[in-house]
């Protein structure tokens, strides 16, 4: 699977992700372990970007880009993405889309921080 990580993107991203950080493309919809809110009824269209410092098997699937990233997402995501996958930043918003429209119009970007808390992850 490729994506195009526009250069406004790569600048946007640039202070939020680090040089070891492995970066999984999650659904942001309830049914992700990675997802911060409860079930909706947009099953599919939210999206994530999740920093961690370590591997995740079940995002095994590698996203070749232009940004360099250690970029994967997992089987259920990849349902919802199709040819031309781009990931842009316009508007103060990361945009996911591919040749079909937007996917996600406003895609957010979590760490994951291992606790015990209700949440593992934390905006950034």
């Amino acid at each position: 699977m490729r994506i195009n990580i526009k250069p406004a993107t790569q600048d946007y991203l640039r202070n939020k992700i680090q040089d070891t950080d492995n970066v999984f493309l999650a659904l942001d919809d309830g049914s992700s372990k990675y997802s911060m809110v409860g079930g909706t009824c947009t099953i599919g269209s939210s999206f994530q970007l999740v920093l961690r410092n370590d591997d995740d098997a079940d995002y095994a699937i590698g996203m070749d880009n232009n940004a360099n990233l250690a970029l994967t997402t997992g089987d259920e995501e990849s349902t919802y993405l199709g040819n031309g996958l781009a990931l842009d930043y316009k508007n103060a918003a990361l945009v996911l889309r591919d040749d079909s429209g937007i996917i996600d119009g406003n895609v957010t970007v979590a760490r994951y921080v291992p606790q015990d808390l209700d949440t593992n992850v934390r905006v950034v």
